[in-house]
């Protein structure tokens, strides 16, 4: 938990042993790189900041957490996160569908409504710079497919983020797709992690709320 504005706020950190090479597309750290550490923080529904890199790095300073790493950003409780595992490959999801769309649709003016799935991967061994683009593909393929078999109409939200990571050293494997060895991995994991927290259990996706009861001091 964190104190900010009068509120006791969770997040989730990630310390990593040793850096990794990682592809994100987070609002702090996103891109291709090595990162040292990552952050998923929970953030009111009354968000109105339009600095999240510069609101994530000041998190991170007060973590203790140095050097590049990865910050995403979320209105959901991510004390609800599910965590899934395939053959090595580990995968952590905050689901938040308050608002599910499609991917492709009509041209809109009405900023996107609550709603985040973030989804970090861990994956063991190293992955090409190809395969690493490949399996963020992979990985938003089986949060779609999880969203169809919740019976969600929709491909994810307007907000959603992907940060998979691997070893930053090794013989690097060339294929990220939902046919390779680690792709299939990866997909597998996303799926059951995505669909357990769209589900009506653990990670139920719902809007973290700075009136619930114990937030406010």
């Amino acid at each position: 938990m964190r104190r900010e504005d009068g509120y006791d706020i969770p997040l989730l950190v990630w310390r990593l042993d040793e850096p990794l090479l990682a592809i994100s597309s987070a609002p702090l750290g996103g891109g291709i790189g090595v990162r040292g550490w990552v952050v998923n923080a929970t953030v009111p529904m009354s968000y109105r900041r339009d600095d999240p890199d510069v609101h994530l790095t000041e998190l991170a300073e007060c973590l203790g957490l140095t050097g590049p790493g990865i910050g995403l950003l979320t209105g959901v409780d991510v004390a609800e996160v599910v965590s899934a595992g395939d053959g090595g490959v580990r995968v952590w999801a905050t689901v938040g569908l308050g608002d599910p769309i499609w991917a492709a649709a009509p041209p809109s003016d009405a900023p996107p409504a609550a709603g985040t799935v973030n989804i970090v991967v861990r994956v063991p061994v190293r992955l090409s710079d190809a395969a690493l683009v490949n399996a963020v593909a992979t990985a938003t393929e089986a949060k779609a497919q999880a969203l169809w078999d919740l019976g969600l109409p929709a491909t994810g939200t307007a907000t959603d983020a992907v940060s998979i990571l691997c070893a930053h050293d090794g013989p690097p494997a060339a294929y990220g797709g939902p046919r390779s060895e680690w792709g299939a991995r990866v997909a597998r994991a996303v799926h059951a992690a995505v669909r357990a927290g769209g589900g009506t259990g653990k990670g139920s996706g719902m809007p973290w709320s700075e009136r619930g009861p114990g937030r406010r001091a």
